[in-house]
This record gives structure tokens, sequence and C-alpha cells, in this order.
């Protein structure tokens, strides 16, 4: 069972939702049907919304497997969590005029984190189980 992951996935993709309806609401204000049509605001709604497109579902891949695998609950939910504050604080720094750099970066920084923590725990988990941990 996928619990945790079935749990962070819900939260991720509430957050997903918020991301395109604001795209959504900038593209009717502005009578934008594609692309951002010079619209700085628009284009910061878009890059939020597509650079969560680009790294959430590697991060949801890696705590399935590791869920799926046998490892902890906790083991799971703790990198999960991070990873959504991290995609958070991402959103909110190139979200919010003048985009927040310092949250940007932030929030890049727990992205790349904790996909690195869960290719290292998936790597170590399946290994542990592959040589007679199970």
């Amino acid at each position: 069972m996928l619990l945790v992951t079935s749990i962070i996935a819900a939260f991720l993709t509430f957050i997903f939702i918020k991301l395109s309806f604001a795209v959504i609401n900038l593209r009717r204000k502005n009578k934008v049907g594609l692309g951002n049509g010079g619209n700085e605001e628009l284009e910061r709604a878009i890059r939020a919304q597509g650079n969560f497109a680009e790294y959430v579902p590697f991060g949801l891949i890696l705590m399935a497997c590791l869920e799926l695998n046998g490892a902890p609950r906790w083991l799971v939910a703790f990198p999960g969590v991070t990873f959504i504050i991290g995609r958070l604080v991402h959103a909110a720094g190139i979200n919010i005029p003048p985009p927040d750099f310092s949250k940007r970066i932030l929030g890049m920084q727990l992205t790349f984190g904790t996909l690195i923590v869960l290719v290292v725990l998936n790597l170590c988990w399946s290994l542990y189980m592959f040589i007679g941990g199970a």
C-alpha cells in the first residue's frame, strides 16, 4: 500500500491545481490564449506551474518506490513533507512580485536535497533488501 505517498501526492496535487488556476485566471484577465503575451506576471505564474510539474513526478516516483519496497512510513513521510515545503517555498519565491530569489533558491535547495535523499534512500534500502534484509 502507498499510504504515505498517497497523502503526499494529494497535497502536491492540491498545490498544482492552485498554481494552474493562477495561470488560467491571469490568461483570462490579460486575454492571452497561448504563451505569456509579454506579461511578466503571467510568465512567473507559468514558470511556477511548469517548474512544479517538472520536479514533482520524480519525487513521487521515488517515494512510491521506497514505500512499495517496504521502507518504514516515517522514512517516506519525512522527505515527503520536506518536498512539499520546498515546492511551496519555490512557488512563493517565483510567483510573488518582485521575485524573491532567496525563496526560490531555498525552495530549489529543499527540492534537490529531497530528491538526492530519496535517491540515496532508494539505493540503500533496495540494496539492504536485496542482500537479505527481508
